[in-house]
C-alpha cells in the first residue's frame, strides 16, 4: 500500500498571514462523531473575502435558527443557507449538509438537504455547511454539527440545536451586514461556548487556549 502523505521540503507550502485557510476537522469519539469546518485569515482579508465569509456565516445562521414544520424535507429549507450569497450573485456547488452517524459514517445516509433525503425529524444529526470558492484564490466553508430538536411552538415545529462549539473568525466578519437577530444568535452561541468549553480548558490547565477562547467569544 502507498505510504501516508507526509510534509516535505519539496512539496509543502509555508503558512502565511496573507491567505485564507480552510480547516475541515473531525474525529470519532465514544460519545459522538464530529465534522467541523472553520475558515480563518490571520492577516488583512480583501473586501471580497470578508463579504463572502460574512454571507456564508449569515447562511449558516439563518438555516441553524430556522423554525419549520415537522416532516419537512431538507431540500425545502436548504435555500435559507444560500440566500445571503444569492443576494449578491454568489453560490456554492456542493450540498448544504449531510447526516452524521454515531460510530457509523461521517457522511451518513439518508439524512441531509438534498431532494432525495428523508424528511427531517427530531433526533437526527446533520451538518450545516454553506461555503463559497474562487478557483486558485480562496475557499470558504463554515460547517457545524446540528441536532434536529422540537421548537417552542404549539403544535411543536422543528429547529436545529448546533452542538459544535467552535468560535468563528472575528477577523472575517463584517458586522454591518448582519441583522440584529443574527448578532443575537452569535452572542448566545458564544455564551454557550464559554459555558461549556471554558471550564473544560481550565480543568485541563490549557490557559493559552482558554485566553484565546475568551477573546474569540467576546460579545
Amino acid at each position: 500500500s502507498p505510504s501516508p502523505r507526509r510534509p516535505s521540503n519539496g512539496s509543502s507550502r509555508t503558512l502565511s498571514a496573507r491567505e485564507m485557510y480552510l480547516f475541515d476537522t473531525g474525529g470519532q469519539y465514544l460519545d459522538g462523531t464530529t465534522d467541523i469546518t472553520r475558515t480563518v485569515h490571520w492577516g488583512k482579508p480583501t473586501p471580497l473575502q470578508k463579504e463572502a465569509y460574512t454571507r456564508v456565516l449569515m447562511g449558516n445562521i439563518d438555516l441553524s435558527r430556522l423554525v419549520f414544520p415537522s416532516n419537512t424535507p431538507g431540500g425545502t429549507v436548504e435555500s435559507f443557507a444560500r440566500r445571503a450569497l444569492w443576494d449578491i450573485g454568489l453560490n456554492y456547488g456542493h450540498g448544504t449538509g449531510h447526516g452524521i452517524g454515531n460510530f457509523l459514517s461521517v457522511h451518513e445516509w439518508p439524512v441531509g438537504f438534498q431532494s432525495n433525503n428523508v424528511p427531517l425529524e427530531a433526533g437526527m444529526f446533520t451538518s450545516i455547511e454553506p461555503g463559497y470558492y474562487r478557483d486558485g484564490e480562496f475557499g470558504i466553508r463554515i460547517e457545524d454539527v446540528a441536532l434536529v430538536v422540537e421548537a417552542q411552538t404549539e403544535p411543536p415545529f422543528l429547529t436545529f440545536e448546533v452542538v459544535s462549539l467552535v468560535p468563528y473568525d472575528r477577523n472575517l466578519i463584517d458586522l454591518s451586514l448582519l441583522s440584529p437577530e443574527q448578532i443575537r444568535y452569535l452572542n448566545s452561541y458564544y455564551q454557550r461556548i464559554r459555558a461549556y468549553v471554558g471550564p473544560e480548558l481550565r480543568r485541563q490547565r490549557l490557559e493559552e487556549a482558554h485566553a484565546w477562547l475568551q477573546r474569540s467569544t467576546e460579545p
